[in-house]
Order: structure tokens, then C-alpha cells, then sequence
């Protein structure tokens, strides 16, 4: 009896044990349920799950849908894996209700199956009335909206709001604004609508407050920070955004700290890591770049050997930037690569491939390098193809090129053309590309370009010191018709000068090229301050450009003029008195050009020569010869400095007659800095005007340089010197000022490509001149055109 006893009360014991881990079964469920917006509905004494438990198995006879508002039942249907006819089980509902959830549009969602009946119930998502950013003043808001996923009219989810949240902060992180918080809010509206508000606070522009260096024992902390683009902050960097955290930078220095010690033979240099602590204020970072610089190497041996029949490596010797003996730099390496492969494809060699390979000895501390030419063909020209051109036609840039179909493949002529095609100035792209042809000895080439607008209809305003305030407006079409022919109408108007012109250029007249135009011009120039009168000029000029060779050309013209000068008043010397009525100027003249700068409007190497001649008196009144040579040559001193050296000259023939002021020689201003216009030469004393010379000369030597700024902004500064004379008039008497002697300046300026135009501000000062020349410190010259 009590065996039996102890038995049921371990039977009961273990009875109540198990109604306690039933309840927690039913409350571990309950939460879990809860997690994934499932309820569980209790009726009478069973638990939910235990009524599901209780369909598995039977058949789904219907699936009834409760808490659509929007949505169509037949869609909420759609998504559900269960069908009528279908056994119900658990893996379909678990199915089912992942379905529904993953469309987005539901916030909540209830099933549970009953009597063979599938009840569905759902909660929508809202619909978003409008998207409001509050506190946004450096970001334009169109700017933050094509970030979001979210628009109006679309289903509100709380994944959506988060990640477009994350994607306003790193907008604002691309702006260096690391500080900037965002908050979303949402404000509810009748008919299940909601207004999402992303409060904005934008913070202020994250800084670098240091930059350091780890590791580095060749180099300190300063000379590495000159080598990278990110800088610390401080209160002058104001114009530029170096000072800003940026990660791409960052990641751009990285490399730049590479190349820079490649080129240094440090051959094992790596940058281990680059970390950017933000400070607790989250005002600036404190960026710190660990190093490794390894050991320095000299060049040991070098070798070229080619592959290519014909070619012997010792040939391509003189190409070599590096020696035996010297400390290893990549650089060099680089465009020793590049020299060859340009001189190889001079050859005709299109595909060539040109390796440097390395062999490092540690021990020796010595890279040998060995420059392998690859096996390569020579290459002829099989077609020329051009396309993205839609409204210039295919022969104004096919007859831009060097080299036709059939030609050998030259890489000397290929760059040439693209140089040509550039220089046109109807294409915002310009890209040339080598691809194989039908054969392995054959080359297409690809003219791939990109139209730009060539019409302008243009307003300017501007100012000068020689012609003060001015303003303009001009009608202009480039490439007439795609044809490239060149249209323009324009008017000027200035305190001292107004001006209207009428010019046409055919560039290749008769389908060859010959460049064949005409200009017709009126102009009123008030030349009191210079030389104490006014004149008004009617020009008309017809003309005539070939080229001789590929860089020397010849342009021919002939001008007919007419000059009335008035407004003389009473109070000036006699030469000035006898300079008033009107002439006629009939000449004829050429321009002998030979120019192989690298580029025609911002050269940075090569030079130009050319001579001016126009000989006067095939008919009208004035009779002369004028002469005049320039020349200018332009060298790359370091990566955007450039130095340049020029001079020119003139000399004036009469033909025993009187030559006017009008035709003379004037120094100053603009072609003299450090002197006002026309203050340098002859001058009467009685008002001290400039009377003008038969011959002058002048020098000058000038150093252009970025200012640290970047480049987008345009500003550049230089430093210059000017040095020449001009003499002789051909007046004589004792009221008469002359002198040969050199006349010299110095000084520096700034030019900005600017909003407004190209501003150019010049500070010169005159170290030699003579007691009666005008000077002047100041010269300012800006326009823009809109």
C-alpha cells in the first residue's frame, strides 16, 4: 500500500511539472508571435496555438480578408501561398505570412484557421501625403530628394524612413558636414495618410584639426603633409575644401604617399592603414597615416630587349629617363614606358606592349630593370570611323586628320589630329581610340565624339583701364551649318570706344584648305587721354589662310580703310592740330606663322614665331611698310608652372612722307605693364600726348603658377619682367620728348577664370624710365559674357 502510495504521488508531482512547462510553452509562444506580428487569440480554455494546431490538416474551404482599406481583397489573396482546396499546415502559413509581410505595404498581419475557414486579418501601412525637410540651408532640397526611396503617394515603411535617413547623413558626410543629425517624424493625417518630416540640424563642416605620421623616418611630418591633398584647417583655406574630411581623399593620398616614395627608391614603401578619429565635439578629425617606408634602392642594371623584328632594343637606348647608379624612381620608370611605346607607334607599331620588369636584390639594396617589348605587328590604317557627331558633318572632322585609310599607323599623327579635332572647338569630348581590324596588321581608328552648342547669342559688361566700363553683345555661330564655317555680328560699347563688326570664315574654301573670309568693321575710339584726339575707322578686309606644313601657315589679306580724326581742340600742340581730317589706307599684307605650342589659348610648352608685313599705298592716301616679328616660347618648370621667355619688334617705312599718329608704334598698358597706354616713347611737351614711334622692341620673361588653390577655381598667379623702347616719331623741333634708351618693369598679378569672365589684376613697377614717360601700377582688365 504505501509503494502504491509514494507511486501516485510521483505520478502527481510529475503532473504538475508539466502544467508548469505547458503555461511557459504558451507564454515562450506568445512572445515569439508577438515578435513577428502574429496574435494569438485564446477561446475558452485552449491557447491559440493549440486552436492552430488544431486545423493542420484540413482543407481550406476559404480565406476570408478583414482590415483592407486600399487594397483590393483579391490582392491581399494574391499574396497568400495558401489556396482554397489547399491542406492547411504550418509551413504554409509561416509562408503565407512571410508573403504578406514582404510586400511592405502592411504594418501588422493575423491568421488563423478555423472551422476549415482561413481568417486573415491585416493592418496597411499609411500612404505618404508629402516629404518635408526642416533646418536645410547648405543642401538644396531637389538635392536631398532624388537620395530618397520614399515619395509622396508611396507606402510609408519604417525600413524605407532608415535608410533614407542614412542616405540624407552621407549627403551631408560628401558635404565634410560629419556633425549632421537626422531625425524623421511622422505626422498622422485622416485616411490612414502620414506627412514624413526629416528634421535637420546641418552642423558645421567637419575639419582636420592634425595630420600625422607614423612610421616615417626619411621624411618629416611637414614634407609628407606637402605631398597629400587633405590639409589641416586653418582659417585661410577658407576658399578651398582640402581642410575637409573626405574618405575618397583620404583614400587618393594614400596613393599619392605611394607614388611619391616609389619615386624616392623606395621600392618596399606600403601605407598600412589611414585612420580618421572624430573628435567628441564632432567639429574635426584627427588623421593619422601609419607607414612603412622600407629600404632605399638604386638602379642596378638596364636592358630594353625587343621582340620585334627590326627593332633592336639599343635603339630605343636614348628613351631611357634612368641610369645605372641612380636612386630608383617609378616616375621615370613611367615615362621611360611611355616615350618608348610613343616612338614605337611612330614606327607604325599600334598594339605594342612595353613591360618594365623588376628584379630587386635586398641584400645590395639594387633594382635591375629590364624594359620588354612584346612581339607587335606593323599596323596600317583599315577605316576611319566617326560617330556621335549629329549635326557636324563627317568631313569636317575627317579632314582634320593626319592619316587617311591605307596609311601606315603613326601615333605622332594620331596625336596631332586629336590636337586638331580639340582645337575646333565644337566638341565638349574628343576621344580617338586604336581598335584591331580585320587582320592583326590592321587598325580602325574611332573618332568618338561629343557635340557642344557653337551659337552663342552673347551679352558682356566689363571693365578696363584702357577702355574703362564697357559692355557688348554679339551673335556668333562657329560651325555654321555643321559645315564649320565661322559667322559673327558684334557690337561694343565702352566710355572710350564703340564698335560694330561683321566677320565670315570659310576654313576650307573649295574643299581645300584654304581658310577664305572677310571682315567689315566700324570703330570710334576716344584717344584723348593718349594723344588728345577722337577717330572713327570703316575697315573692310578680305583674307586669305593655308597651311605650308603641318605647322608653318601663311594667311594673305587685303584691307581697305578709312580714319577721320576729330575733336581736336584748340589747346593742342601743332602735331596734334595737323593729324585732323580723314585718310585712306589702302594695303596689302600676309602673316608667316610657324607654332608648335602645345596649346594655342593656355601653352605650357613649345613656341611660336611669326611675322607680320603690310605694305600701304595701292592707292588711297598713306603710303609705308610695316613690319613686325614676334616670338614666345613656353617651358614646363613643374606641374602647372610654366615659364615663358618672348619678344617682338617693329620697324615703319615711309616713303619720304609723313607718317600719322594713328599708323605709328604706341608701348603701355596692355603691352607694357608698369606703364599707362602709350606712356612709354616720343611725347610733345606742350601737352605732353604721345606722339607715337617708327620702331620699337620689347622683351618680357613671366612665370605662371597655381596659388594652392583648386584648381576649379582658376586662379592662378604670376610674377613677370618687361623690358624694351620705342623712339622715333619723325617729329623734330625742341617741343619734341625722344629716347631710345630701355625702359624696364617688374611686377606680379593674378588671374581668376571667374563667374564674371577672366579677371585679370596686374601690379607692375617701372625700375628704368625717362623723367617724361607715364606710368602706372595698376591695371585691373574683367569681362563676362552670359
Amino acid at each position: 500500500m504505501g509503494m502504491i502510495l509514494g507511486m501516485a504521488q510521483a505520478f502527481n508531482c510529475i503532473a504538475q511539472k508539466l502544467r508548469a512547462c505547458s503555461a511557459l510553452l504558451v507564454l515562450v509562444a506568445a512572445i515569439l508571435c508577438g515578435a513577428a506580428g502574429i496574435t494569438l487569440v485564446l477561446g475558452g480554455a485552449a491557447p491559440a496555438w493549440a486552436q492552430q494546431r488544431a486545423g493542420v490538416g484540413q482543407v481550406v474551404r476559404d480565406i476570408q480578408v478583414e482590415g483592407g482599406q486600399r487594397i483590393e481583397v483579391s490582392t491581399i489573396q494574391s499574396y497568400i501561398t495558401l489556396k482554397p482546396g489547399d491542406i492547411y499546415s504550418d509551413d504554409q502559413a509561416d509562408k503565407s505570412l512571410k508573403a504578406l509581410f514582404a510586400t511592405g505595404l502592411f504594418s501588422d498581419v493575423n491568421m488563423r484557421m478555423q472551422n476549415g475557414v482561413l481568417q486573415v486579418r491585416v493592418t496597411e501601412n499609411p500612404l505618404i501625403n508629402r516629404v518635408v525637410f526642416e533646418g536645410i540651408r547648405r543642401v538644396q532640397d531637389d538635392t536631398l530628394r532624388r537620395e530618397l526611396s520614399l515619395k509622396p503617394r508611396q507606402v510609408y515603411t519604417r525600413a524605407k524612413v532608415q535608410a533614407d535617413t542614412q542616405r540624407i547623413q552621407q549627403v551631408y558626410r560628401r558635404t565634410g558636414r560629419f556633425a549632421a543629425t537626422v531625425e524623421p517624424k511622422v505626422i498622422q493625417l485622416p485616411q490612414n495618410r502620414v506627412d514624413l518630416v526629416f528634421e535637420i540640424n546641418e552642423g558645421s563642416i567637419t575639419g582636420i584639426s592634425r595630420i600625422r605620421f607614423i612610421g616615417n623616418r626619411a621624411f618629416s611630418d611637414p614634407r609628407l603633409r606637402e605631398v597629400i591633398q587633405t590639409k589641416e584647417s586653418v582659417w585661410w583655406r577658407f576658399l578651398t575644401s582640402d581642410d575637409n574630411y573626405d574618405p575618397d581623399r583620404v583614400t587618393f593620398d594614400r596613393e599619392k604617399l605611394r607614388r611619391f616614395y616609389l619615386s624616392k627608391g623606395y621600392a618596399d614603401f606600403r601605407v598600412v592603414n589611414a585612420v580618421a578619429e572624430l573628435q567628441t565635439s564632432r567639429e574635426s578629425f584627427f588623421l593619422t597615416f601609419t607607414v612603412e617606408e622600407g629600404e632605399r634602392y638604386r638602379v642596378g642594371g638596364i636592358k630594353v630587349a625587343s621582340e620585334i623584328k627590326g627593332v633592336e632594343g639599343a635603339s630605343l637606348n636614348p628613351f631611357l629617363r634612368i641610369a645605372s647608379g641612380e636612386i630608383y624612381n617609378a616616375d621615370l620608370v613611367e615615362k621611360t614606358v611611355q616615350d618608348m611605346t610613343t616612338e614605337l607607334g611612330r614606327l607604325g607599331y599600334a598594339f605594342v606592349e612595353v613591360r618594365p620588369e623588376v628584379n630587386k636584390d635586398r641584400d645590395k639594396r639594387l633594382i635591375d630593370i629590364t624594359f620588354a617589348i612584346g612581339e607587335s605587328p606593323r599596323v596600317y590604317v583599315e577605316r576611319i570611323d566617326v560617330v556621335g557627331n549629329v549635326r557636324t558633318l563627317d568631313k569636317v572632322i575627317r579632314r582634320e586628320f593626319r592619316l587617311v585609310e591605307g596609311d601606315a599607323f603613326n601615333a605622332a599623327k594620331l596625336r596631332r589630329t586629336r590636337t586638331r579635332v580639340n582645337g575646333l572647338g565644337f566638341f565638349d569630348k574628343v576621344n580617338i581610340s586604336e581598335n584591331k581590324g580585320s587582320a592583326p596588321d590592321k587598325v580602325v581608328l574611332t573618332a568618338d565624339v561629343t557635340e557642344k552648342s557653337t551659337g552663342e547669342l552673347s551679352f558682356g559688361v566689363g571693365y578696363s583701364t584702357t577702355d574703362s566700363v564697357l559692355g557688348d553683345v554679339s551673335v556668333r555661330e562657329r560651325n555654321l551649318l555643321g559645315r564649320g564655317q565661322d559667322l559673327r555680328v558684334g557690337f561694343t560699347l565702352s566710355a572710350r570706344r564703340q564698335q560694330a563688326d561683321l566677320s565670315f570664315t570659310e576654313p576650307y574654301f573649295l574643299d581645300r584648305e584654304l581658310a577664305a573670309g572677310f571682315d567689315l568693321q566700324r570703330r570710334r575710339s576716344d584717344y584723348t587721354r593718349r594723344s588728345g584726339y577722337t577717330q572713327t575707322t570703316t575697315m573692310g578686309a578680305l583674307r586669305a589662310g593655308f597651311p605650308i606644313t603641318e605647322y608653318l601657315s601663311e594667311t594673305t589679306f587685303y584691307r581697305l580703310r578709312h580714319d577721320e580724326i576729330d575733336d581736336v581742340e584748340s589747346n593742342q600742340s601743332r602735331f596734334i592740330k595737323q593729324e585732323e581730317g580723314g585718310t585712306v589706307t589702302s594695303s596689302v599684307g600676309h602673316i608667316l606663322t610657324y607654332d608648335r605650342r602645345d596649346d594655342k589659348i593656355e601653352p605650357t610648352s613649345g613656341y611660336i614665331l611669326r611675322l607680320n608685313q603690310e605694305v600701304a599705298g595701292l592707292g588711297g592716301t598713306e603710303r609705308y611698310i610695316r613690319n613686325v616679328g614676334q616670338a614666345a616660347h613656353y617651358f614646363p618648370v613643374a606641374d602647372e608652372v610654366v615659364l615663358s621667355v618672348g619678344g617682338e619688334g617693329g620697324v615703319l617705312y615711309d616713303f619720304g612722307e609723313r607718317l600719322r599718329i594713328s599708323d605709328r608704334f604706341f608701348l603701355g598698358g596692355d603691352s607694357f605693364r608698369g606703364f599707362a597706354t602709350g606712356g612709354v616713347g616720343p611725347r610733345e611737351t606742350q601737352n605732353s600726348k604721345a606722339l607715337g614711334g617708327r620702331y620699337y622692341y620689347k622683351s618680357d620673361v613671366e612665370l605662371t603658377f597655381p596659388l594652392g588653390l583648386p584648381s576649379d577655381f582658376g586662379i592662378k598667379g604670376r610674377l613677370f619682367s618687361e623690358a624694351g623702347a620705342l623712339w622715333q616719331s619723325g617729329e623734330t623741333g625742341n617741343d619734341v620728348l625722344d629716347s631710345k634708351a630701355v625702359r624696364v618693369s617688374i611686377g606680379t598679378g593674378v588671374s581668376w577664370k571667374s563667374p564674371f569672365g577672366l579677371i585679370r589684376v596686374d601690379l607692375g613697377y617701372p625700375l628704368r624710365k625717362e623723367e617724361f614717360d607715364e606710368t602706372e601700377v595698376f591695371r585691373v582688365n574683367f569681362g563676362s559674357r552670359f
